[in-house]
């Protein structure tokens, strides 16, 4: 079943590094027999036959139709987004020459595009929904709107936590009665442990809001009056990564804090094995962004670290509180430090137990060969005959 199946994945962009769970299913999935609907391509990898660019440019025809077109897609689909005419035609013909058994829409906004014409054609469609695409993205009037048009065309939805499916029931109003939780997952066996750096930590993000940096390089801080020879790198770019390094030099930090920026994946590997703990604030940004279960505290539980992090999307789905990682409530500084300085705090023995404990969780809950084999079983039983 696996090698005769064969998927069509949709994504926004192509080739995209840091999106290591779509670019996992477009390589890996059913065998790597898959193709792929692309909003743009770019020229970071080979592409091929395989991949269809939605790039379509109109006929007089469709300039023609559109006036009329593209309110009756608002009407009956809730975007205007849906192809019609050329593009719809140039789409339709290569997906008859590609023959997928089923759609998977990575993110919710790419679903909204495909959802008539899989309905149409009689392919099964499955979304998976990531982060923001069931948190901010869904405060703006004209996502909900067709979210709820495209619910009720697809065959069925997943999330990578039961949380973003709760928001979509909360804040959109919709459900499936075919939806399920599949993480994206770590390779469990690439971030297997190694020897562990005493009092060493890690942080992995963007340099942004949602990861809220400042409050964990203050909470350090605090751990270091107890810890002296404790250790962080904290890995990511963004625009606050500047006002960081200056807070770091301001206080005096630098021999125990290092900021190098955005790294290679192997590099963060490497640097993730040997730590004892996995440092991550994150909360709900301004805007409504939300975590969906954040790769980087995936793999340090894979690799063995303890975490202490935020009762904030579905990372309570991941850390199970005083037997893998500390959590505390989202913009909570003083909580948030005082388990940051218990972690330091700690006999470097009850830090080892805490972080093999984690690493057996990744395992059973994480291990991403695994729930591929969940999600391909979950698309093969709806494919059609």
């Amino acid at each position: 079943m696996r090698e005769s199946m064969k998927a069509c994945i949709a994504v926004a962009d192509y080739y995209v590094p840091g999106q290591t769970f779509v670019n996992r299913h477009i390589d890996k999935m059913f065998g790597g027999n898959t193709c792929v609907i692309a909003g743009r391509l770019n020229d970071k990898r080979e592409t091929g036959a395989r991949f269809f660019e939605r790039r379509a440019r109109p006929g007089a025809a469709d300039l023609i139709a559109a006036p009329v077109m593209l309110p009756l897609n608002w009407l009956r689909h809730g975007t205007e987004r849906v192809p019609f005419g050329r593009a719809k035609a140039e789409l339709k013909a290569w997906l008859a020459e590609q023959k997928p058994d089923v759609i998977l829409s990575e993110f919710g906004t790419q679903g909204v595009v495909l959802a008539p014409l899989a309905q149409e054609l009689g392919l099964p469609m499955f979304t998976y929904f990531r982060g923001s695409d069931a948190s901010s993205r869904v405060r703006e009037a004209s996502v909900r709107r067709a979210y709820r048009h495209m619910f009720p065309k697809l065959t069925g939805v997943v999330a990578v936590s039961q949380f973003l499916l709760d928001n979509l029931a909360d804040k959109v109003g919709v459900r499936h009665d075919n939806a399920h939780v599949i993480p994206s997952g770590v390779d469990v066996r690439w971030f297997a442990p190694e020897a562990k750096r005493p009092l060493s930590a890690l942080a992995v993000g963007r340099m942004v809001e949602k990861k809220a940096p400042h409050l964990t390089l203050d909470a350090f801080a605090e751990a270091l009056k107890i810890a002296p020879d404790a250790t962080l790198t904290m890995v990511g770019d963004g625009p606050l990564l500047a006002p960081l390094r200056a807070r770091v030099a301001a206080m005096g930090m630098a021999h125990a804090v290092s900021l190098p920026g955005a790294l290679p994946h192997e590099k963060v590997r490497d640097i993730a094995v040997g730590c004892e703990v996995f440092l991550q604030h994150s909360l709900t940004a301004e805007n409504g962004n939300t975590e969906g279960l954040p790769t980087a505290i995936q793999e340090a539980m894979a690799a063995g670290c303890l975490t202490v992090s935020t009762r904030h999307a579905g990372i309570p789905e991941a850390i199970d509180e005083g037997e893998t990682g500390f959590l505390v409530e989202e913009r909570d500084a003083e909580a948030y430090t005082a388990k940051v300085v218990e972690a330091f705090g700690m006999p470097s023995g009850a830090r080892a137990e805490m972080g093999a404990r984690a690493r057996d969780v990744a395992c059973d809950r994480f291990d991403n060969a695994k729930l591929l084999v969940r999600l391909e079983a979950l698309l093969a039983s709806a494919a059609r005959t």
